[in-house]
């Protein structure tokens, strides 16, 4: 099949919805020998700080020579971004040839009543291609909630991580911290290392150690203490760990702590086997790159890309505009219906001057009406736009070259407006 039709189906499992449970996941990676048995895996998840987690240890693996595939969720430029090798996508020749062998094992599940989902067939090219590529360690991201997730299929991995836990994905995983922090534990596995995120409320920390506990794994928790921040700005964060200089190119104190799990992964890695110098642990950290995570598309003006779309994205948006943008700033904002905009847009809206609302081409986003109504709420300004070009018009008809335009709410938004930004800020307004 090409890459379309390959799309093409793999969206058309969307009508299944979110179906969590390792039934169907299982069955269909039977039918494919059970490439995901074959790898040796890293497992991130939590709430808030996956991604970057996620990308700071495949960076490091990379760098230290190894194979290193990385499975994200979601994408933001492009879906391809779910499946990599050594910082490479998948070919799209590479997806329609993994969709020839996987399609008809799903249609043959479907006869049987067994209809796989969206995220399940995605789960399953990438352990597919991983293992067919002969890849030394695979970096898997939980796409929602953690015992249900059909990435939890894997066996014990080298290492597991659960990064900071918040409210999101309530209809989900439950309308608590507490009710989501045991869905998060079901990762961790029978004598499995695991490295919990260190800024955690108490009864998410107690129930992670008694998951622990009763399945004989040992927890790690990055001493914070031990780590001392040197240099903060725009452009991320040097700290120092013991005798290490490090550099991270994501911006406020939870990213630091993100470092800091993802370095206790590096040492568990070590521990089991992977030869890992501390000059590719720096090189690593120095190079990782998430697009559309506080991204910086344009110095002046100042033009910030960022997809974060739950309380826990929103807060530390603030935090890094209060203290590094500290001029005039507005924003354009898209967010999905489903997430609360009120929760949201009262964190950052007072930091704004004018906000756009913007509706993004997708079946789930919030009318721009709608957003804009609520915005109105918590900042001087707020209108509909009819497009993310409209939005990107009438946010530059008065934006000077030392003010700040924010782009935020939600990674559909960033991938629709990314280059539309790119295009339009290399020939910025005069002032």
């Amino acid at each position: 099949m090409t890459y379309q039709e390959a799309l093409d189906k793999i969206n058309s499992r969307l009508l299944f919805g979110m179906k969590p449970g390792l039934e169907r996941i299982t069955a269909l990676l039977e039918a494919l020998g059970n490439p995901h048995k074959k790898l040796r895996c890293v497992h991130v998840c939590g709430t808030n700080g996956k991604g970057t987690t996620c990308t700071l240890t495949a960076s490091v693996l990379r760098e230290a020579g190894y194979k290193t595939a990385l499975n994200i969720s979601p994408y933001v430029l492009d879906f391809r971004e779910r499946f990599q090798i050594d910082g490479k996508m998948i070919s799209q020749e590479e997806l329609a040839r993994e969709m020839d062998v996987i399609w008809p094992q799903v249609e043959r599940l479907d006869k049987e009543g067994c209809a796989i989902s969206e995220f399940e067939l995605v789960t399953a090219i990438a352990f597919h291609w991983f293992a067919s590529q002969d890849c030394d360690i695979a970096v898997i991201e939980v796409g929602m909630g953690g015992a249900y997730d059909a990435t939890n299929v894997i066996p014990t991995p080298e290492a597991a991580a659960i990064v900071s836990i918040s409210l999101d994905h309530t209809a989900w995983l439950g309308d608590t911290v507490a009710k989501i922090a045991r869905e998060k534990a079901g990762v961790i596995k029978e004598g499995g290392r695991v490295v919990l995120y260190p800024e955690q409320q108490p009864e998410v920390r107690e129930i992670v150690e008694n998951a622990c506990r009763e399945k004989g794994a040992r927890l790690v928790v990055p001493d914070m203490s031990a780590v001392r921040v040197l240099k903060e700005d725009i452009d991320g964060t040097d700290f120092r760990v013991g005798n290490l200089t490090l550099h991270t190119p994501f911006l406020g104190d939870h990213q630091v702590k993100n470092a800091a799990v993802a370095l206790e992964v590096v040492e568990i890695l070590r521990e089991r086997g992977f030869a890992i110098s501390d000059g590719a642990l720096a090189e690593g950290f120095r190079k990782a790159f998430i697009p559309a995570r506080m991204e910086i598309l344009s110095r002046r003006p100042l033009c910030l890309l960022d997809g974060g779309h739950n309380p826990g994205c929103a807060l530390a948006l603030r935090e890094a505009l209060e203290r590094f943008v500290p001029g005039r700033k507005a924003a354009i904002v898209g967010m999905m219906a489903d997430k609360d905009s009120a929760a949201a847009l009262e964190t950052v809206g007072p930091l704004f001057s004018k906000i756009i609302a913007v509706r993004p081409e997708n079946p789930r986003a919030l009318e721009a009406d709608k957003l804009a109504e609520t915005a109105a709420r918590f900042c001087p300004e707020a209108i509909a736009a009819k497009s993310c070009r409209d939005a990107l018009e009438l946010a530059m008809e008065d934006l000077g070259p030392e003010d700040a335009l924010v782009v935020c709410g939600s990674f559909y938004l960033a991938g629709e407006i990314r280059d539309m930004l790119r295009e339009r800020l290399a020939n910025p307004p005069k002032g």
